[in-house]
């Protein structure tokens, strides 16, 4: 993890980004965004973890949002490819160490309510862990026992909403339910889970929220919308149809985004 940030140091030539930000599928278009951009692929950085699932980048993008520096990871790797809940910590931790105090998630979910339809974006303002994994067993310290009550900033969260109101995006807000993947959910777990509460399902990023909070850091998140749950529409679920639909709710969560951090967002202390 060391020798990550030693050589990040090294490429960012001074850059001190407040703002991390993780894009899932269909958040490519805001990589194009950067001004002045440094790109690292994951291969190059000691340690870090490499996804094999198509449409992500894999690669670290570092420069400008307007004038406020960033750092995006395009790709994550999930619990699904390799069992180990806990495969993001270094990205996260290498963030936290290059001076990142706000970390933003994103992802694609599938939706969970007939008034979210594919193509949405749902801020996610709580989560439920059903896949009862965590990337925190096994650490020794009495700093494991992170709370999660006030997991998602308030302040964070507001800006974002701010954000999509200037930039004329309808911004839905909701409960995110993790499932370990990687095959999609039934009917019955659908109809579960929104017994339960959840809004929305997906495959990713709970994991990265419990480990930014036990870094210390803060955190916002959404969702893009790629499809309703199974049994909702009656049609099968599949990763082709993923990849298809998140360019269409990316491109708003990336306006979002972008007028989110560019604009200011919200004071870090």
């Amino acid at each position: 993890m060391r020798d990550a940030i030693n050589f990040l140091v090294d490429r960012l030539d001074g850059l001190l980004p407040r703002y991390g930000i993780v894009l899932g599928s269909g958040l490519g278009s805001l990589v194009e965004e950067i001004r002045d951009p440094i790109r690292v692929s994951y291969h190059d950085l000691p340690g870090f973890p490499v996804s094999g699932v198509s449409g992500h980048a894999g690669e670290l993008v570092a420069g400008y949002l307007d004038r406020e520096p960033v750092i995006m990871l395009a790709g994550r790797i999930h619990y699904y490819e390799h069992g180990d809940a806990n495969a993001m910590r270094v990205p996260i931790e290498v963030l936290r160490g290059l001076g990142v105090q706000s970390l933003i998630l994103t992802n694609s979910a599938g939706s969970l309510r007939e008034d979210l339809p594919p193509g949405s974006v749902m801020q996610i303002t709580d989560h439920i862990n059903f896949s009862g994994m965590n990337p925190l067993i096994g650490e020794g310290s009495d700093s494991r026992f992170v709370g999660m009550t006030a997991a998602y900033d308030v302040e964070l969260a507001a800006a974002m909403r701010r954000a999509a109101a200037d930039e004329g995006i309808a911004l839905s807000s909701g409960v995110y339910m993790w499932f370990s993947g990687p095959s999609f959910e039934t009917p019955a777990e659908i109809r579960m889970a929104r017994v339960l509460g959840a809004d929305a399902v997906g495959m990713s990023t709970v994991p990265e929220v419990i480990l930014a909070r036990f870094f210390g850091l803060r955190v916002a998140a959404a969702s893009v919308i790629t499809n309703f749950g199974a049994g909702m529409t009656g049609a099968e679920l599949s990763h082709a149809e993923t990849k298809d639909m998140a360019p269409i709710g990316g491109k708003r969560l990336a306006a979002i985004l972008k007028r989110m951090v560019a604009g200011g967002g919200t004071e870090v202390g």
